[in-house]
């Protein structure tokens, strides 16, 4: 009786769950979010057709068929072909990659180059700040399609400069969430802290305030990923992007317009596919957005 009473009298200890981490808890908010893990599929697709289109297509993309001349959608050609012959199915998949590493590398010129004249602005102020942003707003005033044709026809066309046109219509976001985003994050205490301590400035902006300035750039990169994706094909539409015989979903629907009414997957399928994409990205931004802020989670 008395073991049983000194049993029953020690502290039961209960295992305490590891509190997650932020980046963890995220991940696990991003997977409960149904438009989120919608477009985490899309752009799954997108990728891989991306990087394993070249060898998955069916057929050479600018392989030119005499006889397959405006074919319909078949066994031979699923998505049909175009007024050449060429196999829409293969040039989509073509021009998947072409989306990608136009999209990737816009919105990394953006992102980087923005990001760092919004941490400056923002952690500087004063006239550095009324500098950059004045500048921001001279980019603002223009439509981002216009002011990306005015650059290129400065550079010329080409899918280079296209990238380099895109990046800098996208500067000015970035700048803008970077700035908003440090003026909050600079009158914190560890801010204090770390400038009492002696840190330079650098190791501030680089080591205290980017990272947790970092959520809502990873939202708006993916979100401009879209945007950027669209641009391309816009610029490539006008014939100022991809240049012929390359494949480019932008290219397509130009070509594919003058016979839309005898051939209408000609523009059909590249016009499903950048909506396809455009949607997966937004959807995929929009969960990000929701995981990444503790006042929407739980919302949808």
């Amino acid at each position: 009786m008395a073991e049983t009473a000194a049993r029953s009298a020690r502290p039961v200890q209960v295992e305490q769950e590891k509190p997650r981490g932020y980046w963890e808890d995220t991940l696990r908010q991003l997977l409960r979010h149904r438009v989120g893990m919608l477009g985490v599929v899309l752009v799954g697709i997108l990728i891989v057709i991306g990087v394993l289109g070249p060898y998955l297509a069916p057929y050479d993309p600018n392989a030119i068929d005499a006889r397959a001349r405006f074919a319909p959608p078949s066994a031979a050609h699923w998505l049909g072909a175009d007024d050449f012959g060429r196999d829409i199915l293969s040039r989509i998949m073509h021009g998947a990659r072409v989306s990608l590493q136009v999209g990737a590398i816009a919105v990394g010129i953006a992102a980087t180059v923005g990001s760092l004249l919004g941490l400056v602005a923002g952690y500087a102020g004063r006239l550095l700040d009324e500098v950059i942003m004045r500048a921001m707003d001279v980019l603002f005033a223009f439509p981002a399609i216009l002011l990306a044709i005015a650059i290129l026809a400065a550079l010329g066309k080409g899918v280079a400069n296209a990238m380099i046109a895109i990046g800098i219509v996208y500067i000015p976001i970035f700048a803008r969430i970077a700035r908003s985003s440090v003026l909050t994050i600079r009158e914190e205490e560890f801010i204090e802290a770390a400038r009492s301590c002696g840190a330079t400035d650098g190791r501030i902006l680089f080591r205290h305030i980017l990272p947790n300035a970092m959520a809502p750039l990873i939202v708006e990169t993916t979100l401009s990923l879209a945007f950027a994706i669209l641009a391309e094909a816009a610029l490539s539409f006008f014939g100022l992007g991809v240049q012929p015989p390359d494949a480019s979903w932008g290219r397509m629907l130009s070509e594919g317009r003058a016979y839309f009414q005898q051939s209408a997957w000609m523009a059909l399928f590249p016009g499903l596919a950048i909506m396809l994409t455009v949607m997966g990205f937004n959807f995929l931004g929009d969960g990000l957005r929701d995981a990444m802020d503790p006042s929407l989670r739980g919302k949808r």
